[in-house]
Parts: C-alpha cells; structure tokens; sequence
C-alpha cells in the first residue's frame, strides 16, 4: 500500500498511529476532513488480521464519517480511530486510558465515541485522560437506539421511492447481525408489523430477537440469499461484492453497517441488477446525528431526534438525485457529500 497516494486519493488530513508498549496499546487515529467541523468518528477495537487491515478500515470509517456527517447536514468533519486488539491477556482500562492520551493531543481536532467493540463505559474510562470522548452514559449515552431508527427511517424512504408507499407491514426483513443496532431496527420494524429474518453468529443474540419479536431464525450463511423484500446488512463491512450480489434476492438493501460496498463499482452491480441500495453512510447516520447534536451542537433531546427523522427525506432525495443523474445511489450520494465538503456549507 502507498500510504500517501491512498490518503490523497480519498482526501484524508491526517493519520497519526499510536504506541504506548507499558499498556499494550497499539492504535490509529484517521481524520478525513475537518471542511465543516471537528472530525467526529468513534473508536473500534478489534482483532485484526494484520496492521494494514486495521489501516484500511480506519481510513475507509473515517472517510464515511465525513460524508455521513456531511448528508446529515451536521456541521461536523470525519475521523475515526481504530484499536488493535489481541487475543491475550489486556488491561482494558490501561488501553483506553492510553488512547485517551493520544485523542487529548489533538487538541479537540477528533472527537471520539463508541462503536463496534467499545461502549458508553468505555468512553467514561477515556474520559479520564481526554476531553474529547463523547456517547459517555451521562452524555448521549448509547448510540444504537437512534442508529437502528435511522437505517428504519431510511427503510421506510426507500419503500415509498420503490413501491409508492412508506408502510412496511407484511414486508419481508432479512436483518444480517443481531447486535445493538440490529436488535433496535428490528424492535422497529416489529411495531409496524414487519415479517423478520434474522442471523448471527452470536445464537444468544439471535434468540433474543425470536424471542421478542417473533422473527424467524436464517442460517448465518444463507441471510444474505434468502427471499426477502429488504436486505439489512447490520454486521461488519464488504458483505456486497460479486459473489453475494450474485445471490441477492431483495428488491431493497438499507442496513446499519458502515461500508458495505467491497467496492466502489458494486453500487452500479447492484443497480444494474435491478435492487434499490440505500447508501450505507446515509442510513445508520442516526447515532451520530443524536450524538453530535445533543454533545457537540447542544440542542434538546427532542430536538436531536427530530433530526434522526430527517434520514427519510435525505434518503429520498439521494434515491431521486440518483434516478436524475441516472447514476446508482451511492455515487449520487458521494456527489452530494463531496460537494457540501468542497463547498464548506450544508445547504
């Protein structure tokens, strides 16, 4: 990988990579853009297979924050920090204190919270050493309420764009990852009566939504190629590339994963294909929106919620920017973010 032709390629400010040895602390710090704001992004902490990869993901996460802040109309720029976790022994405290440390040095350029492997304890722990940690349970507290809510409001969107009307009872729902933002999206989907599918590799998590909300359990293997009007990736990224687009058989993807696209020019494989995609970024931008509203722009509750419902006209008007320019979505959704960023205003 060049790093620095990768960096200038998707446009990114900074890369800073973190090492404190005496806590077992190995990190990475990705600021895309800070165009519209300070880089707001939340930490991982994951097992990777090697550094790249935790490379890769932190600069494409980071990418995505910037454009998911920039659709969100938030004046926030994008970053997102990575963690690389290990199968051994960890101070966990130690870690977090020490990654802390290093966001503090930014001087409030990154602004961090939960995401997947950390939550609102965890920032309370990095907010012993930084400022800058938000999603702490005092605060915003978890994000993946109001995720589930957006990436349901942008399923509801995308439903009146593709079949003339929001109302998504009797639909078929075929949710990939029953974790925090797959149990709330389908809490939500229950309620208007919505036909569940659902997988994971956790079977305690899978039971859990059987259990509440009468879903039917999917062979993890097999979520993605069951009939279903909407596919909901809510587990990691890259599940949409040749082989299992190859396999799709939903007339909708919308889910709360973040790249979910192996590629670029898998947008244009599934539209060539005939399925509506709801850009990822555009869908599960409703933690963030809570989240930055509440702690960083200081509106009410009340308020921040009100804004996780506009990812329904957001998602609309990128589904219909998209049949416009007749590009797939997500390249109409790319589009509109790089223009807000360049421009450096929102409207």
């Amino acid at each position: 990988m060049n790093l620095f032709e990768q960096m200038g390629w998707l446009g990114h400010e900074q890369l800073v990579l973190c090492s404190d040895p005496s806590a077992g602390y190995r990190g990475i710090i990705a600021i895309h853009s800070t165009a519209l704001g300070p880089a707001v992004g939340g930490t991982r902490w994951w097992v990777y297979p090697s550094e790249e990869a935790a490379l890769v993901d932190a600069i494409r996460l980071s990418r995505g924050m910037s454009y998911k802040n920039a659709l969100a109309r938030l004046p926030l720029g994008g970053g997102k920090s990575v963690i690389l976790g290990s199968t051994g022994p960890v101070d966990r405290r130690a870690v977090l204190r020490a990654h802390g440390r290093f966001i503090e040095r930014l001087g409030g350029l990154y602004i961090t919270g939960e995401d997947v492997g950390t939550t609102p304890d965890d920032m309370e722990v990095m907010a012993e050493t930084t400022r800058f940690a938000a999603g702490r349970s005092g605060g915003s507290g978890d994000p993946s309420p109001h995720t589930g809510r957006g990436v349901f409001r942008a399923m509801q969107a995308a439903a009146a764009f593709r079949w003339g009307s929001d109302d998504l009872r009797g639909k078929s729902v075929a949710i990939q990852g029953c974790g925090n933002v797959g149990y709330h999206l389908a809490r939500q989907l229950a309620a208007v009566g919505a036909r569940l599918l659902v997988s994971d590799i956790d079977p305690a998590k899978v039971n859990r939504i059987v259990a509440e909300f009468g879903a039917t359990e999917v062979a993890a293997d097999q979520i993605h190629t069951i009939a279903a009007d909407v596919f909901a990736p809510c587990a990691l990224g890259g599940i949409l590339h040749d082989a299992s687009i190859g396999g799709l058989r939903a007339a909708i993807i919308c889910g709360g994963a973040n790249n979910q696209l192996l590629e670029p020019r898998h947008g244009q494989v599934l539209a060539d294909k005939g399925i509506l995609y709801v850009p990822d970024y555009v869908a599960n931008a409703g933690g963030v929106t809570y989240g930055g509203s509440v702690e960083v722009l200081k509106v009410t509750p009340a308020q921040a919620a009100a804004r996780v419902d506009q990812i329904f006209e957001t998602t609309l008007m990128v589904l219909e920017r998209a049949r416009a320019e007749r590009v797939p979505p997500s390249e109409a959704a790319d589009r509109l973010a790089e223009e807000r960023i360049r421009s450096g205003k929102l409207d």
